[in-house]
């Protein structure tokens, strides 16, 4: 498939959302709100659950089912305060040394001038500050757009894994083209050349590896399922066996990598 064919599959309104790999994966979800500021931003969907006996962390940005689950959740676009409260469930994991697993839907954060003059930036720039030596294994999942500083944020982690039609980039392809060819009409042309599927990310090296989706997510669900949860399985395996100086020493060294993929000299 073409990129373009790739945004539309992660666009795809039947597409399973954050909340039922939650569902999926998990045991004895409880959610937790409020980022104790400001309000609760229901785009950011943060709380405890077990996954196979351990108490872990699961956060998610998310969109909605439907129009009015959209206004809710702000069409999956968050605002300061779901970053606030996704930073405050990191600290909570770090104090009680819980894993943190992230699931991430999203276009971008909230660009509303409300949400500007609340701090947006600063909240997404606390979110990669504090996640670059958070004390506990972290791992994230972009399981359809992941868009922007607002999908960063909570994609600085040990691990990044993408499902295979999922889409990670700097920007959405109609704010690419709008900037490049000055016409968001082009967004289709622009998607071909921004990088932005799981096969040219797992090639530059950005994430560790590709969930695949057999075809029709819908259909095939449950091997999707087995396949993340067989992820999730290894990489609490493996470190869990790391000391904390080491699993941070890891981290440094894995965003490090990026300058060498990023700046290539001739």
């Amino acid at each position: 498939m073409s990129a373009w064919d790739r945004v539309l599959k992660a666009r795809d309104k039947d597409r399973p959302l954050p909340l039922d790999y939650i569902a999926a994966l998990f045991t004895d979800f409880t959610e937790f709100k409020g980022d104790r500021l400001y309000g609760d931003d229901q785009a950011v969907v943060s709380g405890l659950a077990f996954y196979k006996g351990r108490a872990v962390t699961v956060i998610a940005i998310t969109r909605g089912r439907d129009i009015e689950e959209n206004i809710v959740r702000n069409f999956g676009s968050p605002n300061p305060e779901g970053y606030r409260k996704a930073l405050r469930m990191m600290k909570a994991s770090e104090k009680f040394r819980r894993p943190v697993i992230m699931l991430i839907d999203t276009k971008g954060a909230g660009c509303a001038v409300e949400a500007e003059e609340r701090g947006q930036g600063e909240a997404i720039a606390r979110c990669l500050y504090e996640s670059a030596t958070l004390k506990v294994p972290m791992i994230s999942f972009i399981t359809g757009e992941g868009g922007s500083g607002g999908a960063l944020a909570l994609a600085s982690t040990d691990e990044v894994y993408m499902l295979e039609n999922a889409v990670y980039s700097i920007l959405s392809p109609e704010g690419f083209s709008s900037i490049l060819y000055k016409d968001s009409k082009r967004a289709k042309e622009a998607s071909e050349i921004m990088k932005i599927t799981s096969d040219d990310l797992l090639d530059l090296g950005i994430i560790e590896g590709i969930v695949k989706e057999y075809d029709d997510i819908n259909e095939n669900f449950l091997k999707v399922y087995e396949d993340m949860n067989r992820i999730l399985t290894d990489f609490m395996e493996n470190t869990g066996k790391l000391e904390i100086e080491e699993l941070l020493e890891r981290r440094y060294q894995r965003f490090r990598a990026f300058g060498k993929v990023m700046w290539q000299p001739e």
